[in-house]
């Protein structure tokens, strides 16, 4: 969908999670992203959210605020399950990536189950 406030130049990080074993988005799900400082194995943290009733939640990187880089967003899922009175496999999911044009739209989705998850870059 066209987003009237968007800009060239001006990429935004998005996601959704969506329980796979209901068909229902995952609400409530809290997830931060972190950026990689290079040299070496630190992560700072960049912004931390809460999913919504449709499983989204705000940009996780502001328009103009992407640089070029490596990025992890961490999905606390285990308490998502506790949540829905069920036990998960993964006590969390950390999907790492790489950010190679910082004027792009990325969404990177989670897809989850008690034992399962996908994720995959969208659009």
């Amino acid at each position: 969908q066209a987003d009237s406030m968007s800009e060239v130049g001006n990429g935004t990080l998005t996601t959704h999670v969506l329980n796979t074993a209901s068909g229902l988005p995952a609400a409530g799900l809290v997830l931060r992203l972190a950026q990689l400082q290079e040299p070496g194995p630190q992560w700072t943290e960049l912004a931390q959210r809460r999913t919504d009733a449709d499983g989204r939640c705000q940009p996780l990187l502001a328009p103009g605020q992407a640089k070029s880089g490596t990025y992890k967003l961490h999905f606390e899922t285990a308490e998502y399950w506790q949540g829905q009175g069920q036990t998960s496999f993964y006590p969390f999911v950390e999907v790492v990536f790489i950010i190679t044009n910082p004027a792009q739209k990325l969404h990177v989705p989670l897809l989850i189950s008690p034992y399962s998850y996908t994720t995959y870059r969208g659009s």
